[in-house]
């Protein structure tokens, strides 16, 4: 990790060499991770605290970096993550800081206050610059608050279509910066980001359920994203396979993982309070035009606006991917995810999300919670837990 750790120091945004190979020979014959204590999920349906619907600012090519004038502005663009926003976050915002550094303002306006404004502000006070967020809302009234909070750099990043060799190259850079700053926010008091273990359930063999996830897709009206696991396998453990008999579900085949998951709530209130302390400032405004932006005083703007951006700067290429979260009464105890076949559940500390991944999501603009859908997820999370052995 000291290598990752290094490239989040960079001044700019960069792929790293290529991973190291894992290690195998003697490693492979040691004992296999002991299991820890699985407590129940309480999965009944009054146990629901709230239903919340997001939209994900989608690009086809993937987050808009670009920097263009309009009018008397500079304007450097940081948007259009689709589902990777908080995982990429800090890697994408180096490169606008970079870009702003370069104009020589110094005096600079973000416009939003989601993750990305609020990281991109953070990494431009670092560098000395003065600077001022204008958003017409704040958390928790901002599309970030209604992530899921798991570490997803790859999540409807871009479509497959548009995958080249070049935004591999930047996605994996942004992709290791953010890991490595995100490494630095471990531990802090109140879990800001924490690991956690994964626990994929499935009644047939793996090989199988891929293939039927495939045809789904494939009958689906959803274009085929791009992939990029591959590319950073070596920041985090691989999924393993679990023997019967070694943990605690009635599937026969068991997976498990571990990947961060965000303290979203905490996070966004910890990236605002840093920032105000440092000096910064929030402007309540909403802007509909940019011809509304010369007026401000900063010569430097960074558009920061997510969904946003597809009116204020006519970007056509946005789309709204519709997400859902059903999140139960939190129970501390939980501390692992568990998804199976309709169902992905994960361990926060404002509440169990529960999640059920539907047709039709891609250029939905629909905000109105499903009721069915969430109970749906919940019931198919009851039936594994159902037949889980209490430890």
């Amino acid at each position: 990790m000291a290598g990752v750790a290094l490239l989040g120091m960079r001044s700019h945004v960069e792929a790293a060499e290529a991973p190291p190979s894992r290690i195998t020979g003697e490693w492979a014959g040691l004992p296999p991770y002991p299991l820890p204590s699985l407590p129940l999920a309480d999965a009944r349906l009054d146990r629901f605290s709230r239903i919340t619907v997001g939209l994900r600012p989608f690009r086809a090519g993937g987050p808009n970096l670009a920097v263009e004038t309009v009018g008397s502005k500079t304007v450097v663009h940081n948007y259009g993550h689709g589902g990777s926003g908080w995982s990429l976050s800090w890697g994408t915002g180096m490169v606008a800081r970079d870009h702003v550094l370069a104009t020589g303002a110094r005096d600079v306006a973000v416009l939003g206050a989601g993750v990305i404004g609020l990281t991109t502000a953070t990494l431009l006070q670092q560098a000395g610059c003065r600077v001022t967020i204008y958003a017409k809302a704040r958390a928790p009234e901002v599309t970030s608050q209604l992530a899921t909070g798991v570490w997803s750099p790859y999540s409807r990043v871009a479509l497959k279509t548009h995958d080249t060799p070049a935004f591999r190259r930047a996605w994996e850079g942004w992709c290791r910066v953010s890991f490595a700053r995100y490494q630095f926010l471990l531990g802090l008091p109140d879990d800001p980001i924490a690991w956690r273990d994964r626990y994929m359930v499935s009644e047939i063999p793996w090989d199988e359920a891929a293939k039927a996830a495939e045809k789904r897709a494939e009958e689906s009206d959803e274009p085929e994203f791009a992939h990029y696991t591959d590319l950073v396998k070596d920041l985090g453990p691989e999924a393993t396979d679990l023997a019967r008999g070694t943990h605690p579900f009635a599937q026969p085949f068991v997976k498990r993982s571990s990947s961060m998951v965000y303290n979203l709530t905490h996070l966004l209130r910890m990236y605002a309070d840093d920032f105000v302390r440092h000096g910064g400032r929030f402007v309540g405004r909403e802007f509909h035009s940019t011809d509304e932006l010369q007026p401000l005083g900063e010569p430097t703007v960074v558009n920061a606006t997510g969904l946003g951006a597809a009116t204020l700067f006519r970007d056509a290429t946005m789309t709204p991917v519709r997400g859902q979260l059903g999140v139960l009464i939190p129970q501390p105890e939980i501390n692992y995810g568990l998804s199976g076949e309709g169902f992905a559940m994960t361990p926060r500390r404002d509440g169990l999300v529960v999640q059920y991944s539907r047709q039709g999501d891609f250029g939905s603009r629909d905000t109105a919670p499903d009721k069915n859908e969430a109970e749906t997820a919940l019931l198919a999370l009851a039936k594994v837990v159902a037949g889980q052995r209490r430890s």
